[in-house]
């Protein structure tokens, strides 16, 4: 029998006093992008979950100080975010609708997988249906306008939906759903908190961080 394992999904958020050790302990660990989350929110980073297209991924692949940082040294995975074909399908409305988000849908996935192969790390795409529950899920709570889900919960289903083992325990720190004006975080916040309900997921506060220090 596998034994469960704790999956700590770890946004670029504030995390709560004293959440390295706790996040440091799981089993896996899955930051993002530059892996601001490092440091208050541990080290340790099995998974880098990258937003390859437009601005940012250029700014990863280019200079090469993300690719020596700390972080991405220690991941053994790079995970791209954002599917190329679901993008692409994506430009002409942008382009009408939002024309300065016109290198959004650039798509620099061949480099994130380039390096991979060069470092020896694995690499993976996240699937265009994972996106697409997302977008769906998402109607049920007032999205208001928005352009793409951010990657974090894209992340969040992703492992939900194909990662997650039977008995695993998936938990999320320095989540505060904000950021980015063209993603809908305030929707993606109750989002959340409904899969938090249902018991697919936790959240990592204070409130509840001796419990999971005492590895309860």
């Amino acid at each position: 029998m596998t034994a469960s394992r704790t999956i700590m999904i770890v946004g670029n958020g504030p995390v709560p006093d004293g959440a390295a050790m706790v996040i440091d302990a799981a089993d896996l660990v899955i930051r993002f992008n530059d892996c601001r989350s490092c440091g208050a929110g541990g080290d340790r980073t099995d998974i880098v979950a990258v937003c390859n297209t437009g601005r940012p991924a250029l700014a990863m692949l280019g200079g090469g100080a993300w690719k020596t940082s700390a972080a991405v040294r220690r991941a053994r995975a790079i995970w791209c975010v954002r599917n190329a074909g679901k993008f692409e399908t994506l430009r002409p409305q942008l382009a009408v609708t939002h024309p300065d988000l016109d290198d959004l849908c650039d798509d620099y996935t061949d480099g994130f997988l380039a390096f991979a192969k060069a470092t020896g790390r694995t690499f993976h795409t996240v699937p265009a249906s994972t996106h697409e529950r997302v977008d769906a899920g998402l109607k049920q709570f007032d999205t208001g306008v928005y352009v793409v889900p951010s990657s974090g919960l894209i992340v969040i289903a992703e492992v939900l939906a194909h990662w997650q083992r039977p008995g695993d325990r998936v938990v999320l720190a320095g989540f505060g759903h904000a950021g980015w004006e063209w993603h809908p975080f305030a929707a993606e916040r109750r989002y959340v908190d409904d899969l938090i309900s249902k018991g697919q997921l936790s959240r990592l506060d204070q409130t509840n961080l001796p419990a999971f220090a005492q590895g309860a």
